[in-house]
């Protein structure tokens, strides 16, 4: 197990390593720099200083190795759009990310198997072919759309919950309580987006993990010791399906991730999905690159949990 551990960390390192590089040569691929905008206030002079300053006037390789060094330090570069070093840009927006990721996949996760559960307990019923319907159509919209229909719906049709941000304008003048409730109302809608669009998927490989094990040998031996059929499905069939619902979750968070990104957007939520398409508009090389490594080690980490508890869950992965 351990042996298999330090392999996977060693090549989660390769990854975050290539996507680093990817990302460094592919956004100073495109026309212009972060000093290009345009400002009839400041000098060709004044720009060349900038690009001299920030090292942009090197050649690529010169560029590429000193911010691979800078990274290896711990140095993340300096933010134009923000005019911060980027890990305190970072620092701020990374928390929100994860809040609204990491609950959004959790709440997905226990959604999806236990719809996907009782979709397999209950097939060919009307539970099975209306859920299954349902979320195959909110699976089936493309993440954006489906992050303005439940703003359009619950933020304008019926205004029930505000329509962006992370807080209310008057949130600091809020009592204790009140400003919990404000912070709990603006998350309610972007976590309810990545949830409708992401348990589907689940639900539908859960019931299929189900249905697959329902035949084997030792729940007939439970029926056949008078188990009840709750009892073999939700204790028995239950445990054994969760393995490869817990490998989904690695292939997910990639597309999780770039859905993250879309919500953001929508909502306003200011995360590194937001942070990341205003710094690549802005063209802010150092944090657009940082974004993209923060994205990679998300992913990495995920997958790296998800086969450990795989292998918990699995003994035949530990051999």
């Amino acid at each position: 197990m351990r042996r298999r551990l330090a392999a996977r960390l060693g090549q989660s390192f390769v990854v975050v390593f290539i996507v680093t590089t990817i990302a460094f040569f592919v956004i100073r691929s495109a026309p212009g720099d972060p000093f290009s905008y345009d400002s009839s206030r400041i000098t060709p002079a004044v720009r060349a200083e900038w690009r001299a300053r920030f090292g942009y006037d090197q050649p690529l390789t010169v560029q590429y190795g000193r911010y691979l060094w800078s990274v290896a330090h711990g140095k993340l570069g300096y933010s134009t759009l923000k005019s911060e070093p980027v890990a305190n840009a970072l620092v701020e927006a990374l928390p929100r990310t994860l809040a609204l990721a990491g609950v959004g996949l959790l709440l997905s996760l226990v959604i999806g198997v236990v719809v996907g559960t009782a979709q397999a307990a209950g097939r060919g019923g009307w539970f099975d072919r209306i859920s299954s319907h349902v979320l195959l159509v909110l699976y089936s919209l493309p993440d954006f759309w489906g992050a303005l229909i439940v703003l359009l719906v619950f933020a304008y049709w019926w205004p029930l919950l505000p329509a962006g941000g992370i807080v209310d304008a008057m949130h600091d003048y809020m009592p204790r309580g009140q400003a919990i409730a404000d912070r709990v109302r603006h998350f309610v809608l972007p976590l309810a987006s990545i949830i409708l669009l992401t348990t589907g998927a689940i639900s539908r490989f859960q019931r299929g993990a189900v249905l697959d094990v329902l035949p084997a040998d030792y729940l007939r031996t439970a029926r056949a010791k008078g188990v009840p059929e709750s009892g073999v499905i939700w204790k028995h069939a239950l445990r054994t399906a969760l393995a490869p619902a817990i490998v989904l979750l690695g292939v997910l968070l990639p597309a999780l991730l770039g859905g993250t990104v879309f919500v953001e957007q929508v909502f306003a939520w200011p995360g590194i999905g937001l942070l990341a398409t205003r710094a690549i508009g802005s063209r802010d090389y150092d944090l657009v690159t940082a974004t993209v490594i923060a994205g990679a080690v998300l992913v990495v980490v995920g997958n790296l949990i998800a086969d450990t508890l795989h292998a918990v869950l699995d003994p035949r992965v530990r051999e």
